[in-house]
């Protein structure tokens, strides 16, 4: 049959594809044309795990529009995004709405993380105390000590210049502006100074302490000439070098440097440092029977200085339990047990969405299938990337669903 390429496109633009059965159960989810930049909307059976539309934006009134000419459907998964909650509501307001659990653990996570942003210097005294009960318990270890480098002079010059914009951020908030008059004053980005002020300070960098492999296998007899009494790394280097040690010889001077300062590297458990508060918000919503013991000293001591976050840690794992649970019925009392907290604005959320919410702990449907269908989505987007636009794409996703 002889033909063209672009007559080929031309009978895909224009094909009609209809669903063989009018859906009950949808999910809705945005997709990316550009990521952070444009979004449009795919729509999903969810009985029968195929996309029935795709939409080219992502707005209330599309959504609506689109349910307004597909009557009889009963059920909608969607995340917590309000867009999807008002357009459904206005385009089949019979039908039910389903928050998904994946996103609710997601804002939960997210509460729970800016509750311990709040808090940061909390952590930093739970972190000093734990260090101090470890050095009581073993005290034969001298407490580490961190070696004045100069690269440790940048990060901590970089540390108290992000301090100094913080609070001159607080300064210029304080006389009534907003991020975006705030910004360019500061030299960030809007995204920057609304970040900063909703996690409660300056963004932390935590690096890992540094360890070189190739001493590893060298660590015993580099101990045993130090207790010797042998202080010189280059005669040191050259000694192992003789045994096959490939490294250079700066390692051996850090590795001597360290040694000097008190802090020896084949002691790490002595170099034990507070959590990260991403990491902090993750053990606060974790059962204490599955902490080890370091970390519950830390807990215990961040409970005595913060007992807000011990609240606030209790009430997450009641949260958790519920979404994970098929149960209901004490999820009013979680909200008025969480409105005088650190997660009351979790909390306020979920209050005006709580139709949906318990929708989600009660029903087995969620928008996992949806992702499923974005990730084809991407593959396809990107097969095709600089061919054509909204038309084609849509079609080509529907006759391969």
């Amino acid at each position: 049959m002889p033909t063209s390429g672009d007559t080929l496109l031309r009978m895909i633009r224009a094909a009609e594809f209809k669903p063989l059965e009018p859906p009950r159960v949808i999910g809705i989810d945005d997709w990316a044309w550009r990521k952070g930049q444009r979004y449009g909307t795919i729509i999903c059976d969810l009985e029968r795990n195929r996309v029935i539309d795709l939409l080219p934006n992502r707005n209330a009134n599309a959504v609506a529009s689109w349910l307004g000419r597909h009557p009889g459907i009963e059920v909608i998964a969607r995340d917590r995004a309000g867009i999807y909650s008002e357009g459904a509501r206005r385009g089949a307001p019979e039908a039910t709405q389903v928050a998904d659990r994946f996103h609710l653990l997601q804002n939960l996570g997210e509460a729970l993380h800016l509750a311990v942003c709040r808090h940061r210097k909390a952590i930093g005294i739970a972190g000093k105390a734990t260090i101090a009960d470890m050095v009581e318990d073993q005290t034969k270890l001298e407490p580490p000590i961190e070696p004045s480098t100069k690269l440790d002079q940048l990060r901590r010059a970089r540390r108290n210049h992000r301090r100094s914009l913080y609070a001159e951020i607080l300064d210029l908030r304080a006389d009534g502006l907003s991020p975006r008059g705030i910004a360019p004053r500061i030299g960030m980005s809007v995204r920057t100074v609304e970040r900063w002020l909703a996690a409660g300070g300056e963004p932390e960098h935590r690096r890992p302490p540094a360890r070189s492999v190739l001493v590893d296998p060298f660590r015993d007899y580099l101990e045993k000439r130090w207790e010797e009494g042998e202080r010189r790394a280059l005669e040191l280097w050259t000694e192992i070098k003789r045994r096959g040690f490939e490294g250079s010889k700066t390692t051996i001077y850090r590795w001597t440097a360290a040694r000097q300062q008190g802090s020896p590297t084949s002691a790490p458990n002595v170099r034990w440092r507070p959590p990260s508060r991403r990491n902090c918000a993750r053990l606060l919503s974790k059962e204490s029977r599955s902490l080890d013991q370091q970390t519950e000293r830390f807990l215990h001591h961040l409970h005595q200085v913060a007992p807000e976050l011990s609240n606030a840690g209790e009430l997450a794992r009641r949260l958790a339990a519920l979404i994970r649970g098929h149960d209901d019925t004490n999820l009013e009392q979680w909200i008025e047990d969480a409105s005088s907290s650190e997660l009351a604005s979790l909390a306020e959320g979920i209050g005006r969405d709580i139709a949906a919410v318990r929708a989600a702990i009660t029903q087995p449907w969620s928008t996992s299938p949806v992702e499923g269908q974005i990730n084809r989505l991407k593959t396809i987007k990107r097969q095709m990337y600089g061919r054509s636009g909204y038309a084609l794409l849509r079609n080509r996703l529907l006759a391969t669903a």
